[in-house]
C-alpha cells in the first residue's frame, strides 16, 4: 500500500512539472498553431531569473516569490519580441517557424552560457518548503507540493482568463475564424503578441518552479520541452483540459513503468504507448477548432 502511495505521489509530482511546463505550449502551439521549439529556453530563462534574483534578494522566500513575477515578465518580453520579430511573418509557414525558433533557442543556449557559464548553478529553496509531508505512509517533498499548488493556481488563472476577460474572448476569437475577428474590429497582431506574452511567461514561471527541484544550465529546458509538446498534442491541440488531463496521465504512467522497469526504458514504454494512442485517436483526448482548421 504504502508503494503504491509512493508511487501516485510521485506521479502526481511529475505530472504538476509537466503540466507546468506545457501550460505555456498549449497556447502558443494549442491554439496559435506555431511550433515553437524555443518554449525551453523560456523555461531556461526563468530558471536564471530565480538564481540572478537570489543573488539581489539574500532571503530565499522573498526572492522565490518576486522570482515568480519578474520571470513571467521576462519569459513574456521574450516571446512578445519573438512573435514581433520573426514569428509574424511564419504563421502559414510551420516548417520555417520549427526551424527558425530552434535556431533562436541555440542563441539563447548560447547566451546563458556567456553570461552564467557553462557549470550548473542552484537555488536555495525557502526553508518553509524543505523536509516533506507523510501522506498515508508516503512523504512528500513540500517542493513538489508548492509546484503542485502552483500548476493548479496557473491552470485557474488562465482559465478564467480566457473564459471571462476581454483579452480571452479576443484570443478565442482570433483562434476560432481570424478573419471574422477582424471584420468584428479585433485587432489580430496585438492579440497574437498578447498570446505569446503570456504563453512565454507561463514558461518562465515554470522554470522558476523547477530550480525547487534540480540545478539549472543552460540546456535545462530541453530536457522538458519534447515531454511539453507531447502534453499538449495527447491532450488536444487548443483544450486547456486536455492538457489538464494528459500532464497528469503521462505522470502517472511514467512513474508506474519507471518503478517495474528503469526510467530509459519507460520513456520508450511511454512513448510507445502515445504513437499507439495518436493512431487511435490523431485529435488527442479532446478536438478544437482551431486556425488551422477555420
Amino acid at each position: 500500500m504504502d508503494v503504491l502511495i509512493g508511487q501516485l505521489a510521485t506521479g502526481l509530482s511529475l505530472g504538476s512539472i509537466l503540466l507546468l511546463a506545457a501550460l505555456g505550449l498549449s497556447l502558443t502551439f494549442g491554439q496559435m498553431g506555431v511550433i515553437n521549439m524555443a518554449h525551453g529556453e523560456f523555461i531556461m530563462a526563468g530558471c536564471y531569473t530565480a538564481y540572478v534574483v537570489q543573488q539581489i534578494v539574500s532571503n530565499a522566500g522573498a526572492s522565490l516569490l518576486i522570482s515568480l513575477v519578474v520571470g513571467f515578465l521576462i519569459g513574456g518580453a521574450l516571446g512578445a519580441l519573438l512573435e514581433t520579430a520573426l514569428i509574424r511573418r511564419m504563421y502559414h509557414r510551420p516548417l520555417d517557424t520549427l526551424l527558425v525558433t530552434f535556431g533562436v533557442g541555440m542563441v539563447l543556449q548560447q547566451v546563458a552560457r556567456d553570461i552564467f557559464g557553462a557549470p550548473a548553478v542552484n537555488v536555495v529553496a525557502p526553508s518553509w518548503l524543505s523536509g516533506g509531508v507523510e501522506i498515508l505512509g508516503a512523504v512528500v517533498p513540500k517542493t513538489r507540493i508548492f509546484i503542485l499548488v502552483l500548476a493548479v493556481v496557473c491552470v485557474a488563472a488562465l482559465a478564467a482568463a480566457l473564459k471571462f476577460s476581454p483579452m480571452g474572448r479576443r484570443i478565442r476569437a482570433v483562434v476560432a475564424n481570424r478573419d471574422l475577428a477582424e471584420t468584428s474590429g479585433i485587432s489580430s497582431r496585438r492579440t497574437d503578441v498578447t498570446t505569446f506574452f503570456i504563453g512565454s511567461g507561463l514558461a518562465a514561471v515554470a522554470g522558476v518552479a523547477l530550480t525547487l527541484i534540480g540545478s539549472t544550465s543552460p540546456t535545462i529546458g530541453q530536457s522538458y520541452l519534447i515531454d511539453a509538446f507531447l502534453v499538449v498534442v495527447v491532450g488536444g491541440l487548443g483544450q486547456l483540459k486536455g492538457t489538464v488531463i494528459a500532464a497528469f496521465a503521462l505522470g502517472f504512467a511514467n512513474s508506474f513503468i519507471e518503478y517495474n522497469t528503469t526510467a530509459s526504458l519507460a520513456k520508450v514504454i511511454l512513448f510507445v504507448i502515445i504513437v499507439i494512442f495518436l493512431q487511435v485517436r490523431p485529435q488527442g483526448l479532446f478536438a478544437v477548432r482551431t486556425r488551422s482548421l477555420a
